[in-house]
């Protein structure tokens, strides 16, 4: 006859057995999904160091802009190795922007299995809006928020001190004003996805407006170049976005609101 002690310990042992087999089957899974990822951007990597050079003209649309004569142009480094740094910056930063869609497809096909059919329809649309909204900020550096800011620095100049620009220096100005309109340019998905779980409300929204708007001015000055252009560049559109997503989230309670109206007539 076997002892009660006995008895719960091995029921015990058989739950933590239990228990290990998912979160095994978990961290299989997102090694996979890792080992994916690092696959796609070693392999964008190599053909974005390539084709450096043409990734490097595109860059320099904005800094061509400020020059009414393209001859006049000129980008200097200071290193020897610091062209070649370039070059690689230049192929991360090229493989983090092609590889964005698979890198999101496998966070997607991380989560998915335990999301339920329902839930996984209401994230598909986020997955699309996430590129989309990346490349509108990107956009909005490009062709307006860059180019100002250039035509406010090559301003200072005087006939005693001139702008020559190290290619390094330029180069992290774009990528990173790139980078950080491309992520800020993510609010209203990321606002509207927590409204979808029930995490934000309008009212709140609504109440956090004030700090909303000292949090957005606080992130523009840490994250931008210390100059006003680039600065209210980067916190007007944010706070534009905050207001697009206290419309979209209002839009998610209506339609909650519509769903349980409905599901309420259909049990009466």
């Amino acid at each position: 006859m076997v002892d009660a002690p006995q008895i719960e310990n091995k029921s015990t042992d058989d739950e933590l057995v239990g228990s290990e087999a998912p979160l095994l089957e978990h961290l299989i899974e997102l090694r996979k999904r890792l080992i994916y990822s690092a696959i796609a951007l070693v392999a964008l990597m190599i053909i974005c160091f390539i084709f450096a050079g043409q990734i490097f003209n595109i860059l320099l649309g904005p800094y061509r802009s400020i020059y009414s004569n393209p001859g006049d142009l000129e980008l200097i480094y200071t290193a020897p190795q610091e062209f070649f740094f370039t070059q690689l910056n230049l192929a991360f930063f090229g493989a983090m922007f092609l590889g964005f869609p698979f890198l999101a497809s496998q966070i997607y096909m991380f989560v998915a299995p335990g999301l339920y059919k329902h839930e996984r329809k209401a994230f598909l649309p986020y997955l699309i809006a996430t590129p989309i909204f990346f490349l509108l900020g990107v956009c909005m550096v490009y062709f307006a928020v860059l180019p100002m800011a250039l035509h406010f620095f090559a301003g200072m100049q005087t006939d005693e001190i001139k702008m020559l620009t190290s290619v390094s220096e330029y180069l992290g100005l774009a990528m990173t004003l790139i980078l950080a309109f491309g992520v800020c340019f993510q609010l209203p998905v990321v606002l509207t996805l927590l409204a979808q779980i029930d995490l934000v409300n309008v009212a709140q929204l609504k109440v956090g407006r004030r700090y909303a708007v000292v949090g957005i001015l606080l992130f523009a000055a840490f994250i931008t170049p210390p100059d006003p252009i680039s600065q209210l560049g980067l916190a007007l559109p944010m706070y534009l976005l905050y207001e697009l997503s206290i419309m979209s989230v209002r839009w998610v309670e209506r339609k909650r609101a519509a769903a349980e109206a409905a599901r309420d007539a259909d049990l009466s």
